[in-house]
């Protein structure tokens, strides 16, 4: 049975997965909701606005320290990603949750535990950082295919079709780099027949909105541009927590 990993705590999704890895027309100031979404349209939209972001900001923060281009590669498709849910929202007049874009910054408190949890384990070396990420991706498809089983707005649904196949695409990645390394990824939530079905597939072409493409790179550079290593609060919190991943840490790359 495929159960939703939103209300699971960071704790508990680290060692399951590492130990193993309206249009605005309302001229209110505040947005409020279209009768045609539902109470679980909303907070499912609200929460993957937030878990695009983190998916997004953990990947930029691992190709800083370890200069992986996936990882700048994949950012760059979450920024497309988030910013097509945040296209959804604003049609849809749903309060978007995400007021600042700053990398690390999230309302949803267990999306901040998650976000310093992931970067606990992907600073400690290159492959961890690549097994963190193939876990993020199997954690997406499954809250992505959760709250599409909640949706009834055909274009909620068309939006998470798209998310889940960009999921697909990263999941391939990060696995492909992790094969290639001599570290074959173990699916961790996902039944391993289907992530092995995804992985021996070929890539995708997801349909994503062509404005949010065409405007993707220019955010992605302005969101890193902005983001400053040395001020980043992950430097050295948290480094004896949790579980050591595929060996000892390794240098990061140089500044």
């Amino acid at each position: 049975m495929l159960v939703s990993l939103r209300f699971l705590p960071a704790a508990l999704f680290l060692a399951l997965a590492i130990g193993g890895c309206s249009d605005g027309a309302a001229e209110s100031d505040e947005q409020p909701r279209a009768e045609s979404s539902t109470a679980d349209e909303v907070e499912d939209l609200q929460y993957m606005r937030e878990e695009e972001k983190l998916a997004r900001d953990v990947y930029l923060v691992l190709f800083d320290a370890w200069g992986v281009q996936t990882f700048a590669n994949i950012a760059s498709s979450e920024q497309t990603h988030t910013d097509a849910v945040a296209q959804t929202i604003e049609v849809l007049g749903i309060e978007d949750p995400v007021v600042d874009d700053t990398i690390g910054i999230f309302v949803e408190p267990r999306l901040v535990e998650l976000y310093d949890t992931m970067l606990t384990e992907g600073l400690r070396s290159s492959l961890a950082a690549l097994h963190v990420g193939a876990t993020i991706e199997e954690v997406d498809m499954i809250d992505i295919k959760a709250a599409m089983g909640r949706a009834d707005d055909p274009r909620i649904i068309a939006l998470y079709e798209s998310l889940l196949c960009g999921s697909r695409n990263h999941l391939r990645a990060f696995t492909s780099k992790l094969e290639a390394a001599g570290h074959p990824y173990i699916a961790q939530f996902l039944d391993p027949s289907e992530v092995d079905s995804i992985v021996s597939s070929p890539r995708e072409a997801c349909a994503v909105s062509i404005a949010l493409t065409q405007g993707a790179g220019d955010m992605i550079s302005s969101v890193h541009a902005a983001y400053s290593p040395v001020d980043r609060r992950y430097r050295g919190s948290g480094a004896d927590r949790g579980h050591r991943v595929l060996g000892a840490p390794e240098s990061k790359r140089s500044s």
